[in-house]
């Protein structure tokens, strides 16, 4: 493949795993959240900041950082315990542009200059090439969709899927809201976790405007136009959304309109998205009653 597919594909493993993630949040769990972004800045500078400044390993920085993004994952979660609706999706916005200030404002972190010289992976004294990489990206990608398939079908994701469905009834049965939300959080953040390792590690340069509140609705997107709630939707909506902008490359300056537009249509027309319950497509392949 010319370095160009791959560099590509590479990127869309890196948000096919953040639309995983999201999708454990807002799918499963049925949490709004406007600011996954912010997850996928802490697993990437927590990577960067390991790497550079601590001299760590790439695998015992990687363990570190998914550790540490898992925290304060669960930490930045705890508002969904108290607040609904307009008011988490408000909530998780603040999020995003905090997590970012931070990021810029703050020398350790590299300020607005961000951080450069973060390691690529080596396979004992050598480098990874950047097949290498692929495949070290889709084994992530592939690990991903098994955790996010055992999770749907597990008691925690029966129990997830009952609080989206009504929380309150949830609750008078025995179901713990605050116990399955903040887990929800925690198994989210672990994926942006991953994916913010992968992003920092290939590209060796991070700074704050990488995951701005741009980028997390370019990831929400996903999930909405793919069909939430499911493993193909999010991962449909990760290829679509990634490609179009290198299809149509001379309206690329327009990508944000572009992923808000096909949002807008997609939640007035096809709530579902393409591959949810009752989507489009699962429409066009079952074979209709007589």
């Amino acid at each position: 493949m010319s370095s160009y597919l791959v560099t590509l594909l590479i990127t869309m493993g890196m948000y096919i795993i953040l639309a995983l993630g999201l999708n454990i949040i807002v799918g499963y769990a049925g949490q709004i959240s406007l600011g996954h972004a912010a997850f996928w800045a802490i697993g990437a500078y927590s990577f960067a900041i390991l790497t550079t400044k601590f001299s760590l390993s790439f695998v015992l920085s990687g363990i570190l950082a998914v550790i540490i993004t898992v925290f304060i994952g669960v930490i930045l979660g705890l508002p969904s315990l108290r607040v609904k609706e307009d008011f988490l999706a408000i909530t998780t916005i603040g999020i995003n542009f905090i997590v970012q200030a931070v990021f810029k404002y703050t020398p350790f972190f590299g300020g607005a200059m961000g951080i450069g010289g973060i390691p690529f992976p080596k396979w004992g004294d050598n480098m990874f090439t950047n097949t290498q990489f692929f495949i070290l990206t889709y084994i992530m990608v592939f690990f991903a969709m098994l955790v996010s398939f055992i999770f749907k079908r597990s008691w925690a994701g029966l129990a997830s899927s009952a609080i989206k469905d009504d929380e309150l009834a949830s609750d008078m049965v025995g179901i713990d809201p605050r116990r399955f939300k903040i887990l929800a959080f925690a198994l989210g953040s672990a994926y942006a976790g991953i994916a913010g390792i992968l992003y920092a590690s290939f590209m060796g340069f991070i700074s704050p405007e990488d995951f701005s509140f741009a980028v997390s609705v370019a990831i929400l997107s996903m999930v909405m136009v793919g069909g939430e709630n499911t493993i193909v939707g999010p991962t449909f909506g990760a290829i679509l959304l990634i490609s179009l902008p290198e299809i149509f490359r001379p309206i690329q300056d327009y990508r944000m309109l572009l992923y808000g537009g096909l949002l807008l249509i997609m939640m007035r027309f096809q709530p579902s998205g393409f591959f949810g319950e009752g989507g489009i497509v699962w429409r066009l392949i079952k074979p209709k009653k007589s």
